[in-house]
């Protein structure tokens, strides 16, 4: 499972669980404010898409062969692969879907 399937499902469990428990007291008031501002706020995708941008370079790091970089690290890393299996099929993908890494942060930073 990918981090950012991982952090939707939270979030879902975390809603469905903050309705039930409280519905229109003062602690549900208090609860649906916190919430805003860790989950709702624009800056979540913010975090996220930095949270990808970390696990892109990890993968980079991990797996320079993908772009016909030769490194020694390779031949070590290659053991991860099973337990990386799913993102490293979205990683690939979205490296070469990705225009530039400067012209991403600079669309992350100027919204």
């Amino acid at each position: 499972m990918s981090l950012v399937r991982r952090i939707v499902a939270y979030k879902n469990a975390l809603e469905g669980w903050l309705r039930d428990r409280f519905e229109d007291t003062l602690p549900g008031l208090w609860a649906r404010g916190l919430y805003h501002g860790l989950f709702s706020h624009p800056a979540y995708e913010i975090i996220e898409l930095e949270a990808e941008d970390i696990e892109d370079a990890f993968m980079v790091a991990c797996f320079p062969d993908a772009f016909g970089i030769p490194s020694p690290v390779s031949y070590y890393t290659a053991e991860l692969l099973p337990y990386l299996e799913d993102e490293y099929e979205q990683w690939q993908r979205r490296m070469w879907d990705r225009g530039s890494l400067l012209e991403r942060k600079g669309k992350q930073l100027h919204f």
